[in-house]
């Protein structure tokens, strides 16, 4: 993808970390008139912001570690997220069995009504109990749970949001450049001079900057330590969390939150039509979180999980696929307990003549209000105005008339009766009005270009190449969107050559 900004060496910010912190900091940088660089060593959303349970939420457990002010955050974020981003973002009611030797119907009655109250909630429904003898969502659970609680949270394509962030940034004049390590950092003056290096070409380049914001994620210490060489002595715990994708479990829209013998919570989410996702695990990690993978321990752990709970078993045999993903969550305690460390963020600022402010921990529900705190913070130091925009505008693709998706999902059949229903769905959902730009003139499905496999043709891919910088297979069919799940290895395998094409086409251009 191209910007539509003039290319330039010289910046107020550049930020560095393309996961879902560098990426609303960067749109919310630039949407107050900030000359924006963002840069990631990888694909967007190339490591942790792609592997989260998939969840806009306040935190339900989180109250057990009186983590108040995180949840009331996360919260008031639901329904501001939903707003600005009506295709990725939609709600979800969890249904939670009760088991009374894990936790008592009095504690789960008071953390549901503090849940419901702390975050204004106007949108979503409230908490209720359910009896599961008669409710549809106790037909796939074993006859021995009696009764459950339901609540409301969100759902949210991940990788697709941080995406979604960054084509704001270039649509608002910004630069984004995957693939693309910060190698150096120094001052000079009043401005920093960052080393860029092509993690492809190992080209390098330097470009100025009057600040430097480090959203470097689980690699947030390193990039001060080897690139910035500074001493930090914010201390980050490093935290796996694995998933499991299983076929379908249960044929209903609602989700399970399930209570753990060892105080941990597992969900259990409808996932892209077909599938079940499970998860997550809490699991302190050591080494470059780029290798994390779901190791067989935590495969069979939320098989186990979920296998107290549901009338069929199933085993690590029926795992279509994992994805696992590192945390840098910042404490100042000496908690040994991974699970209880904070998921709040910790902002640190450096208002040296050039700015350095470090992201520390964060999860994706408060990434905006993170973002927004981050920009406030260095906004004065470059002249910018301190401003609270990001919640009124949509991101790109978000602009669904009243937000309403269903109306939105039948007009765009009605208009082109041709597309498949489950098709529509899957394309509604990930791209919403995007979904016009990428199916332009077509008037069939022959009109799409090369069919590869499942609904995946060639239009799509064409899309992506050219406006969300994917470069490869696994770009396209497992971040920005799951049609891996659904292709066989041959068809992964002629996605791949097609990528492959284009990157011929692109080195001799």
């Amino acid at each position: 993808m191209s910007s539509t900004a003039e290319h330039s060496d010289h910046y107020d910010v550049v930020v560095v970390g393309g996961g879902i912190n560098g990426a609303g900091i960067a749109r919310d940088a630039a949407g107050r008139g900030l000359k924006v660089l963002l840069v990631e060593q990888g694909d967007l959303a190339n490591y942790t912001s792609s592997a989260s349970t998939k969840l806009v939420h306040g935190g339900l457990r989180y109250l057990e570690y009186y983590e108040f002010r995180l949840v009331q955050k996360a919260l008031a974020e639901r329904e501001v997220l939903m707003g600005i981003a009506p295709h990725i973002i939609w709600p979800l009611r969890f249904v939670m069995p009760h088991v009374k030797e894990l936790r008592p119907a009095w504690m789960i009655r008071m953390g549901l009504f503090l849940y419901d109250h702390l975050g204004g909630r106007k949108k979503l429904p409230g908490s209720k109990g359910i009896n599961l003898q008669r409710h549809y969502a106790g037909q796939p659970l074993d006859d021995s749970l009696r009764k459950a609680f339901m609540y409301s949270d969100c759902w949210v394509q991940d990788s697709r949001l941080v995406v979604l962030n960054c084509m704001d940034v270039e649509a608002r004049g910004g630069r984004v450049m995957p693939r693309t390590r910060c190698t150096d950092a120094e001052r000079s003056g009043e401005a920093w001079q960052v080393e860029l290096t092509d993690a492809l070409t190992g080209g390098k380049q330097t470009v100025t900057a009057r600040s430097v914001v480090n959203a470097a994620g689980p690699w947030v210490a390193k990039l001060l330590s080897d690139a910035m060489h500074r001493d930090d002595d914010k201390d980050v715990h490093l935290v796996k969390g694995s998933h499991i994708v299983v076929p379908a479990m249960f044929d209903h829209d609602d989700s399970y939150l399930f209570q753990n013998t060892d105080g941990r919570v597992i969900f259990a989410i409808p996932y892209e039509q077909h599938f079940t996702l499970i998860g997550t695990t809490d699991v302190a990690y050591e080494g470059n979180p780029a290798d994390a993978t779901a190791s067989a321990e935590e495969i069979q752990y939320l098989c186990d999980a979920v296998n107290r709970y549901f009338k069929h078993d199933i085993t690590p045999a029926d795992v279509a696929w994992t994805y696992s993903g590192v945390r840098a969550l910042y404490d100042e305690s000496d908690e040994d307990n991974v699970s209880a460390v904070s998921r709040d963020y910790s902002l640190d600022l450096d208002a040296s003549a050039a700015p350095l402010l470090s992201v520390f921990g964060g999860k994706i529900t408060t990434y905006r209000t993170l973002a927004r705190q981050a920009v406030d913070r260095i906004a004065p130091l470059l002249g910018a105005p301190i401003s609270d925009w990001t919640g009124r505008e949509a991101l790109p693709g978000g602009d669904i008339p009243n937000g309403d998706f269903d109306t939105y999902l039948r007009t765009l059949r009605q208009a082109r009766p041709w597309l498949p229903e489950d098709m529509a769905w899957r394309l509604v959902r990930n791209y919403g009005t995007e979904v016009e730009r990428m199916l332009g003139q077509a008037a069939s499905l022959d009109d799409l270009g090369e069919h590869f496999g499942a609904d995946c043709y060639e239009a799509e891919l064409r899309y992506l190449a050219d406006h969300e910088w994917a470069m490869t297979a696994e770009d396209a069919i497992w971040r920005r969107t799951k049609l891996g799940l659904v292709l066989d290895t041959a068809q992964r395998e002629r996605v791949n050559a097609w990528f492959g094409g284009q990157e011929k086409k692109r080195a001799t251009a």
